[in-house]
């Protein structure tokens, strides 16, 4: 009888445990149909892409963007009313280097009509591969942005990111670069490597503000290892704002051609074809909006300056380099790349670069950034270098291959 007894108490246990399980699972299941609802808004066209993403398109007064409470009655604004005015190094001709054109993936199977925007589509499996649903598409709120005046090192270094990076501080209204685009390694999936412009506000403790474009390889958020345009942005040090691409409400975008996410191609060969994109943000100075162009005069979109609160004023960093997160599973740095996997010592063709860094200043003018200053944790792991000549104007190269005989 007693054994009896111990057998249906476990039985009752057991029960319970399996209930639990299933009402866990059950209530996941509805919090991902739930986030899939909230990312993925009815679109007038879908289109397959090679790599396997889907890309709606989607009108763009439907975009998550208007989901912000901030942003219920926002007026969009489909031109920004000032173009910052400079040299333009991209209308320069090289004789002696080839830089190609690039595009992203999904363009041969179709495009995206006007008066929609192109918008990657969540699958439930991108929501699964996240730590917690609530945390998709966003960085950790222990990210940080590398600040070598004011972020000690070991504090970096217990977080797992590294950088290699040039940089100034003062007081700027935009940024601009063209940088070339790779494919770097990655060790595994919970690791990416990117490569960046960061524009940035505040304390870097709690209260950051910061606006980021560039490309990236993350396959814990894409399931993949393509290389991928990308944004974020955060007003709160990655706490609570701020997402990857349209993956939350804020960024508008007005473009009908360039889809935030999705897969770049061709990418740059060692020793080989170079193929790079241009980036430049900044601020309308009559409406106080940060916008974005991608190449040569397409104009994505913007971040509506009610988001910030230090950048509704100006930037007092901006950032060119390259960042990995080396999580030394193994007790051992990170094979992972940054950049194209090599040292910026071994020049064109084979390293990273950013060329034609420009900053906009207060009379919405682009100009050559001075006292120009490089950080890295680990120069034997990812280093950066910087330099001048009349073809790039100031230019960077900057990466490297992580563990290697000097790097352990």
């Amino acid at each position: 009888m007693a054994v009896l007894n111990l057998f249906s108490r476990f039985a009752v246990v057991l029960c319970l445990v399996m209930a639990a399980r299933v009402c866990h699972a059950a209530g996941n299941g509805v919090q991902v149909m739930k986030h899939l609802k909230r990312f993925n808004k009815p679109s007038v066209k879908s289109i397959k892409s090679p790599d396997g993403d889907i890309i709606d398109c989607v009108p763009i007064s439907n975009q998550a963007a208007f989901d912000h409470p901030s942003l219920k009655n926002h007026q969009i604004q489909m031109k920004p009313n000032f173009h910052p005015e400079g040299m333009n190094y991209e209308s320069m001709k090289v004789s002696s280097e080839k830089h190609e054109s690039i595009t992203q993936l999904w363009h041969l199977n179709g495009n995206c009509a006007k008066g929609t925007i192109p918008v990657r589509r969540t699958k439930k499996e991108d929501i699964l591969r996240a730590s917690s649903i609530n945390k998709y598409g966003k960085k950790t709120s222990q990210s940080i942005v590398a600040h070598p005046s004011s972020v000690g090192l070991d504090l970096i270094n217990q977080n797992g990111h590294q950088h290699a990076i040039a940089y100034v501080e003062g007081e700027f209204y935009g940024a601009k670069a063209t940088m070339n685009v790779w494919d770097p390694k990655i060790q595994q999936s919970n690791e990416f490597s990117l490569s960046q412009i960061w524009l940035l506000g505040g304390s870097f403790a709690s209260d950051l503000n910061s606006i980021e474009v560039g490309w990236q390889v993350s396959p814990d958020l894409y399931g993949d290892n393509n290389t991928r345009f990308f944004t974020y942005w955060t007003s709160d040090a990655y706490q609570a704002t701020g997402c990857y691409n349209l993956l939350c409400s804020g960024f508008i975008q007005i473009n009908n051609e360039i889809a935030l996410g999705a897969s770049i191609s061709p990418i740059s060969k060692y020793h080989g074809s170079q193929y790079d994109i241009s980036i430049l943000v900044w601020k309308d100075p009559e409406q106080g909006n940060w916008w974005m162009q991608f190449g040569n005069g397409k104009v994505l979109g913007y971040w509506p300056g009610s988001l910030f609160s230090y950048l509704s004023g100006s930037a007092t960093m901006v950032q060119w380099g390259g960042e990995v997160v080396n999580s030394a599973s193994d007790g051992q740095h990170t094979t992972t790349q940054m950049g194209s996997g090599h040292f910026p010592e071994e020049g064109f063709g084979k390293s990273s670069y950013f060329r034609n860094v420009q900053l906009v200043d207060g009379s919405n003018s682009l100009r050559v950034p001075k006292n120009i200053e490089t950080f890295t944790e680990e120069p034997n792991c990812y280093d950066v270098q910087t330099g001048k000549n009349d073809a790039w104007g100031s230019y960077i190269f900057y990466g490297g291959p992580g563990r290697n005989p000097n790097c352990q």
